[in-house]
C-alpha cells in the first residue's frame, strides 16, 4: 500500500521552508502531492504553471531525481480535505515555524478531522535556520531588490529576481 501525504500551499514562491517541509514529508511518505491553491480572487506572482516548473525544478536539485520522481504536483480550488481524499491521501502535511502557526492548525486540522476522520494531519516543524522564512517577506524583500538567495532554492532565484523586477 502506498502512503500518500497531500501538502497544500500557495508555493509562490518556493521558499527554503518549503524545502525543509518537503524533505520531512518525503521521509514519511510513498509519494507527496504538492497541492497549489488556485483563488480565483488572487493573482500570484508567479503562474501555477511557473510554480510546477519552479517546484519540479528545486526537487530535482534538493533531492535529486529519484526522490522528486516521488513528488506530484496539482492544483486545487475546492477544500484541501476534498483534494486529499481524491488524492488517496492518508495524510495531509503542514509545516509550523510557531505557535501562531500550531493555533491556525490546530483548529483546521479539527475541521478537516471531522470532515474527513480516516486523513490524518501531520504537523512538521521547521527548521531553525528555515523557521523565519515566508512566501510573503521573500515576495516583499525581492520586490524592494533585497538578497534572496538565503530564502529561495538555487532554481528559483533568477525567475523570482526577473519576475520582482529587481537584479540583485
Amino acid at each position: 500500500m502506498t502512503r500518500i501525504a497531500l501538502y497544500p500551499g500557495s508555493f509562490d514562491p518556493v521558499t527554503n521552508g518549503h524545502v525543509d517541509i518537503l524533505r520531512q514529508a518525503l521521509a514519511l511518505a510513498d509519494k507527496v502531492v504538492v497541492a497549489i491553491g488556485i483563488h480565483p480572487g488572487k493573482t500570484p506572482l508567479f503562474s501555477f504553471e511557473e510554480r510546477v516548473d519552479l517546484i519540479h525544478a528545486t526537487a530535482v536539485a534538493e533531492y535529486g531525481p529519484e526522490e522528486a520522481a516521488r513528488i506530484e504536483v496539482i492544483a486545487f480550488s475546492n477544500l484541501v480535505i476534498e483534494t486529499a481524499r481524491t488524492q488517496g491521501a492518508a495524510y495531509l502535511v503542514r509545516g509550523l515555524r510557531d505557535g501562531t502557526d500550531l493555533d491556525y492548525e490546530m483548529q483546521m486540522a479539527g475541521m478537516n478531522g471531522t470532515l474527513e476522520p480516516e486523513i490524518r494531519t501531520v504537523f512538521l516543524p521547521a527548521s531553525p535556520n528555515v523557521r523565519h522564512i515566508t512566501a510573503t517577506l521573500v515576495r516583499q524583500i525581492a520586490r524592494m531588490g533585497g538578497e534572496i538567495s538565503a530564502f529561495v532554492p538555487a532554481p528559483v532565484r533568477e525567475p523570482l529576481r526577473r519576475r520582482a523586477g529587481s537584479g540583485n
